[in-house]
């Protein structure tokens, strides 16, 4: 029988796994297995680890119980958070693995919603040194979270006339609509509307209405938080912007990293810088579009990017933090959101999140690839039954094939990343929110 395709893997209980190509750091001196959805096992013990599927026994790599965080003598250096109810695909750990071999690779770690993509994988940190990789961060640099507190009163809550009174926010804004939404002049935001400014854009970006649910912390809240009202989760990046840069970088230099202090890396960063700068405005001009549309207020309680390069130092080496739907570890409060129709967690890091390249999960990760959801769903679910969920709130999208790609079942459950960064000591809980509303496309997003 030939192994299948894609291989989950979920331990036995929680543990941060460092992994190498050539060694591998133990956190503790027990036998441990790691098993599969599809009968799978990962076996290991203090100095061996194999991966059995099927018969099928892949390389062994051994435990070095003398490598810590300080030590780069292995530069191919893996750490995956993960714990009992952890599901990554063997896909992903393969993209994971491949990239902590490019040159100048220090090290790499796997959050918890760690999943493959287009020849790199999400939900992952990459630190190096001298060089760093435009290809790494791809084509939506600053894509992040923007969580606001709106308004709208939480008890007087109508989803259904919420989002009729949204309409259709897919067109991008012109000079004279940023100004009048903001208040502010034009030339403090000199963008054309041809980068699509102020849209949400396709794919995984969202804006939602949330209520909360559950206080944990009430002394790490925002002191201005009012849990009576409904707060406002965007969810978007750098659009056009983006794609332009990764692009004309891609034809001149491949998928090659750039020598730091080269004229094309001064170039690279300086677009990036501004590609950062228009995603955090395009947060604010979706809130403020909405909050129009809706005729209250808003407050923004943080504004976070997980798509993006930064040069700092981690146990004492300087070098090149690359985020690839990954969350800053060292900004304060942040967000992770689960799918539409899931819980979205604020969450406070804590001091030491080193193990994990003071990095954190920006989601919850997909489960399934966007070409194989409507497969899945379409026999059990219709486009207009996946519009409300379990929750009963409501879903605005207008996109027949990004309605199902979306679909809550395409995505990991929350519950099991926030609890593998929770038993790893990376974050402290402060509240959990519910989706009310969760707005997509009316039809004419982009990806």
């Amino acid at each position: 029988m030939q192994p299948k395709r894609r291989s989950d893997f979920r331990t036995t209980r929680s543990r941060i796994f460092p992994i190498a190509r050539f060694g591998l750091l133990s956190h503790q001196s027990d036998r441990g297995r790691l098993k599969t959805s599809d009968g799978s096992r990962y076996i290991f013990k203090p100095d061996i680890f194999l991966f059995c599927r099927f018969g099928l026994v892949l390389p062994s790599v051994r435990f070095k119980e003398s490598i810590h965080m300080g030590n780069y003598q292995n530069p191919h250096h893996i750490h995956i958070i993960a714990d009992s109810e952890t599901w990554i695909e063997g896909n992903a750990v393969a993209q994971l693995e491949t990239t902590a071999k490019l040159p100048h690779m220090l090290r790499v770690a796997g959050m918890p919603d760690l999943h493959a993509g287009r020849g790199y994988p999400v939900g992952a940190a990459f630190f190096s040194e001298h060089h760093f990789y435009p290809a790494l961060i791809g084509n939506d640099i600053g894509c992040g979270m923007a969580f606001w507190q709106t308004g709208l009163s939480a008890a007087k809550l109508k989803p259904a006339k919420l989002a009729k009174q949204l309409g259709n926010i897919d067109t991008p804004l012109s000079q004279d609509e940023q100004e009048a939404l903001l208040g502010e002049s034009a030339s403090d935001f000199p963008f054309s509307d041809d980068l699509a400014v102020g849209t949400i854009g396709g794919g995984n970006h969202f804006a939602e209405l949330q209520t909360v649910e559950t206080v944990y912390r009430d002394d790490l809240l925002p002191a201005v938080f009012d849990s009576n009202r409904l707060q406002l989760l965007v969810h978007s990046g750098s659009r056009g912007l983006g794609q332009q840069i990764l692009q004309r970088h891609i034809e001149a230099y491949g998928h090659r990293g750039l020598a730091e202090g080269s004229e094309a890396a001064a170039d690279y960063l300086a677009e990036h810088q501004a590609a950062l700068e228009f995603a955090r405005l395009n947060r604010r001009l979706i809130a403020a579009r909405m909050l129009d549309r809706w005729r209250t207020e808003g407050e923004c309680l943080l504004d976070v990017h997980h798509n993006f390069l930064e040069q700092t130092e981690i146990a004492g080496q300087t070098g090149w933090l690359h985020r690839k739907g990954a969350t800053p570890a060292d900004k304060g409060l942040v967000m992770i959101p689960g799918s539409r129709g899931d819980y979205s967690y604020l969450v406070l890091p804590t001091q030491d999140c080193q193990i994990s390249l003071n990095t954190l999960a920006h989601g919850a990760g997909r489960k399934w690839q966007r070409g194989e959801c409507k497969g899945r769903l379409s026999h059990k679910y219709s486009a207009d039954s996946l519009r409300q969920t379990a929750f009963g709130s409501v879903v605005v999208c207008q996109d027949k094939a990004l309605i199902f790609e979306e679909a809550p079942q395409a995505y990991k459950n929350i519950d099991s990343v926030i609890s593998a960064m929770k038993n790893a000591g990376l974050i402290e809980l402060v509240a959990r929110f519910k989706p009310v509303l969760t707005y997509k496309t009316s039809g004419g997003c982009g990806e």
